[in-house]
């Protein structure tokens, strides 16, 4: 969902040139439902080979990573574990979504209605386990190094920012800041298109980035109070936030109560909309657990696995794979057109 609290949040344009170098920590499973949800062909419909399998979130891989890749940049990507009890509810929220929008979809589909058809399509992606071991696979072979987080992605990303390990975490949500993440890059596609919500159409977008201690400076806050806004207005472990509250609201009752959040909470009304204290879900965003078992190793991308998984498995065009594996590991031709058409 991510908390919806990133338009208090200060951010300032970048070059991707300004990247070139930087160790950067990826959301795994965010990024293959983004590709599930925007990589589909004209009725809305996933990407197939021909055996019928998705291949929606590969070519989601391969198209921007290998771009990023080229020009310097090192991500490595960070996969979710355990799910927090307190998650579930967020879970089931989204199954019914999916629920409801593939009835939609249906419905538009009898009706030939394209337009229809993309908007539900797009709210009905299911990612399973095979295609996160299909694209760990391929994350590999392309030589960038994956970390599995005993719990939430997020917050082992911004552990890992925090040590200094990666530079930044790239996401187009603030999540990563309730977990202390210093940096936030967000709008990190080659494109610079970003599709809007709710609509087929997309806006040209440059790269931003966020700095936690910039933003927290910039709003009078210190980083409890920050976890404390954000609960107001809804995060994935309190689904919705407290009705009536945006971000401006919430931001002007945390700065009243200042560090007294039984009196933030009370005044809120918590107990009103969750069966759960509020310090449930604080001491859950505050000691999220994370690891230090992992290693950041980029290598050389493996030809025969690369061509594999894609040209024999999933039907992708052997040469345009070859050619993309050369520049990987060469670096040449940086200025070549991206690979939109790779299809």
């Amino acid at each position: 969902m991510g908390t919806a609290i990133t338009e208090l949040l200060k951010s300032k344009e970048i070059r991707l040139e300004d990247l070139r170098g930087k160790k950067l920590a990826v959301d795994g499973q965010n990024q293959l439902y983004m590709f599930l949800s925007n990589i589909r062909q004209a009725d809305g419909s996933l990407l197939m080979d021909s055996k019928g399998q998705v291949t929606s979130h590969l070519m989601g891989i391969l198209n921007r990573f290998s771009n990023l890749l080229e020009n310097g940049i090192k991500p490595a990507f960070i996969f979710d574990g355990e799910t927090p009890k307190l998650k579930h509810a967020e879970r089931e929220r989204r199954k019914g979504i999916k629920i409801e929008a593939q009835k939609k979809f249906e419905e538009a589909k009898q009706k030939e209605d394209i337009d229809e058809m993309k908007k539900y399509a797009a709210r009905t992606s299911r990612l399973t386990s095979e295609m996160i071991e299909e694209a760990k696979s391929l994350i590999k072979a392309m030589g960038m190094p994956i970390v599995q987080a005993p719990m939430e992605g997020e917050a082992q990303a911004a552990y890992m920012a925090k040590k200094g390990d990666v530079y930044a975490v790239i996401s187009q949500d603030a999540d990563c800041f309730l977990f202390g993440a210093p940096l936030l890059i967000k709008n990190l596609t080659i494109s610079r298109r970003k599709k809007k919500i709710g609509t087929q159409t997309y806006k040209l977008m440059n790269p931003e980035m966020v700095s936690l201690a910039d933003s927290l400076n910039e709003l009078q806050l210190e980083q409890d109070q920050l976890i404390a806004l954000a609960m107001l207005v809804g995060t994935d472990f309190n689904v919705g936030g407290i009705k009536g509250l945006g971000p401006k609201k919430s931001l002007a009752l945390v700065k009243k109560h200042k560090k007294d959040f039984d009196a933030l909470f009370k005044e809120a009304k918590w107990d009103e909309f969750f069966d759960y204290l509020w310090k449930t879900v604080f001491d859950l965003l505050k000691n999220m657990g994370t690891t230090d078992n992992y290693e950041l190793e980029w290598t050389e991308p493996d030809e025969e696995k690369m061509l594999n998984i894609l040209v024999e498995k999933h039907d992708f065009n052997e040469e345009r794979v070859k050619n993309v594996i050369e520049k990987l590991c060469h670096g040449k031709d940086k200025q070549q057109k991206g690979l939109g058409d790779f299809f």
